[in-house]
């Protein structure tokens, strides 16, 4: 197989393109100044002339670049060439993804560029596990692009809801890297015989793996290979990695102690490993009046969606995310299954990969990720765009052997540059917020998380279900449903929520008035529409230590 090798880099001679120079439809041009975007990433200028063309292509780029606006846009632009001289309305396009997450972005962004071409272009997610039934009239239909999990589209497929063996034209699949992972190699390879023999493939992905490898050589015909020549993360002057010494208890007074003290600033994902994690966490913050939004596999995949999408907005500012291992590996042995809960999980979830969180200041990682895999990917939810970034992990005696690991691996990225930073934080110096902070964390017993989650899922279900007809006929009211609201299955002190003058530390009492500010910031959320204005703040290093000399002198000059 001949394959024509792209490697791309941002010190390109040739003078970049922009979206009008590209033969793009002007009611695509006009969705893509609708979100805001004024020129095209590097994958995208590189992919979209070659996918306009008619050639498969094997897009090679990390989280935040830009893919999935690669592969939308050329694939909108055919299916408009193509309605000029077809009379019947088909099934054009099929875009697999390995989770519904992302199923739900994908669709979102297609439906976001085709704004001022709705009638002509019809979109849909079919990821969703609900009844056949209830999907199929969508399915008959014939919508010109049909987004799933390979599993789910598999199911419509042998039921004879979808029939695409003359009408297909292109196949994406996005994430690649993840699908086979994700255990859906068996219903890729079941799919391919319902499709046409020639048709225009597509594969993006973060990495180029084996599982790529093989999944290329299945769907790709003479692709074209697109290699973003990029650092797996962000620069060190956009991303700063900071790392903290400390064992669970400590853990725990440190994240309170920095959100109330309002160290960190701007949105913030929580990484945990487990969903019991999750919602002690959650319960223990809650205590303390900080509100949090949970986000792991046990939730139906419609609220997930719903949370990410009201966290993009600018709703609530913190979620506490599981970055459960099992869902990447199903394919586990039986008995690490029966070690762990037997409540229902989600295989079709994701949070570290996949999930476009938007205009996130900090991930902090409350437990280290098992892996330097998750680390990259936990660490690629912040710093994107343009926008400042930091990563600040918790790293316990048991988690030393990782934390080497991974600076090891950015170090050689980095041609030997130190890549973490000691996190300066003088836990003496709060010892009030550390003895509240230990009878709140004792509080959060194994009885009241069990029954939070269950209380969660039950609530949630009821959300998703009873109020689903609702919603539909009342889109606007959606806003009133939140995430973040205390589950109060432990004592609420409400003198907890303030912290008295007297236990700030004497270095962070100069600060007065960051309440103030950061009310300000979170209106800047909800009111403005330049994305400049609008998270002006991350411009500043989103989170602060506690040696403050150097913000002072900063903010003077």
């Amino acid at each position: 197989m001949h394959v024509q090798f792209y490697k791309m880099s941002e010190e390109n001679e040739e003078k970049p393109k922009n979206f009008h120079e590209m033969e793009i439809d002007d009611r695509i041009l006009k969705g893509i100044a609708k979100l805001g975007w004024q020129t095209p990433t590097l994958i995208q200028e590189q992919a979209i002339p070659l996918l306009l063309e008619g050639k498969d292509v094997l897009l090679r780029a990390r989280t935040g670049s830009g893919k999935t606006a690669a592969f939308a846009i050329p694939v909108i632009q055919k299916i408009l060439n193509s309605k000029q001289t077809t009379i019947h309305q088909e099934v054009k396009a099929i875009i697999l993804a390995p989770s519904k997450e992302l199923c739900s972005q994908i669709c979102k962004v297609i439906k976001d560029l085709t704004i001022k071409c709705s009638r002509e272009i019809r979109c849909i997610d079919i990821s969703a596990q609900v009844d056949l039934a209830i999907q199929k009239p969508m399915l008959v239909e014939k919508p010109d692009i049909v987004v799933s999990t390979p599993a789910r589209i598999l199911q419509h497929v042998r039921a004879s809801n979808l029939n695409v063996k003359e009408s297909l034209e292109m196949l994406v699949i996005d994430e690649a890297d993840l699908i086979f992972s994700f255990g859906y190699e068996s219903e890729v390879k079941e799919l391919l015989p319902f499709f046409p023999k020639i048709y225009q493939a597509i594969l993006a992905s973060a990495t180029l793996s084996e599982d790529v490898k093989n999944l290329k050589s299945l769907v790709l015909h003479n692709p074209v290979t697109l290699k973003l020549n990029e650092p797996e993360l962000a620069p060190s002057s956009q991303l700063t990695h900071y790392h903290l010494n400390a064992e669970e208890m400590d853990k725990a007074s440190i994240l309170y102690a920095l959100l109330k003290l309002h160290l960190i600033r701007g949105k913030s994902i929580i990484f945990v490993n487990t969903v019991d994690k999750c919602y002690k966490i959650k319960l223990y913050l809650e205590q303390f009046g900080i509100k949090t939004c949970v986000l792991n596999s046990e939730l139906p995949a419609k609220i997930r969606c719903h949370s990410v999408n009201q966290f993009n907005q600018g709703i609530y500012d913190i979620i506490i995310a599981s970055d459960e291992k099992a869902l990447e590996n199903p394919g586990e042995s039986h008995d690490n299954k029966t070690k762990k809960s037997k409540r229902r999980k989600d295989k079709e979830s994701g949070v570290s990969r996949g999930i476009d969180f938007q205009y996130v200041a900090n991930v902090i990682n409350f437990d280290f990720p098992l892996d330097i895999e998750s680390y990259i990917h936990r660490a690629g939810r912040t710093a994107r765009g343009n926008n400042q970034g930091s990563v600040l992990s918790f790293v316990s005696i048991k988690e030393q052997e990782l934390l080497k690991a991974v600076e090891t691996h950015l170090q050689a990225k980095q041609s030997g540059e130190s890549i973490f930073q000691t996190y300066q934080f003088k836990l003496e110096e709060v010892e009030a917020f550390r003895y509240r902070a230990r009878d709140a964390w004792r509080a959060a017993t194994k009885i009241a998380v069990r029954e939070a989650r269950l209380k969660e899922i039950k609530q949630e279900i009821f959300n998703c279900q009873k109020l689903k007809s609702f919603f539909e006929d009342n889109p606007n009211d959606l806003q009133v449903l939140r995430h973040d609201k205390a589950l109060h299955t432990v004592k609420i002190q409400q003198h907890l929520a303030d912290v008295p003058d007297y236990i700030i530390p004497p270095t962070l009492k100069n600060l007065s008035g960051i309440t103030r500010k950061r009310k300000r910031t979170r209106n800047q959320f909800r009111t403005s529409e330049s994305s400049n204005s609008k998270f002006q703040m991350q411009k500043n290093n989103p989170l602060i230590t506690m040696q403050f000399e150097g913000f002072k002198k900063k903010k003077k000059s």
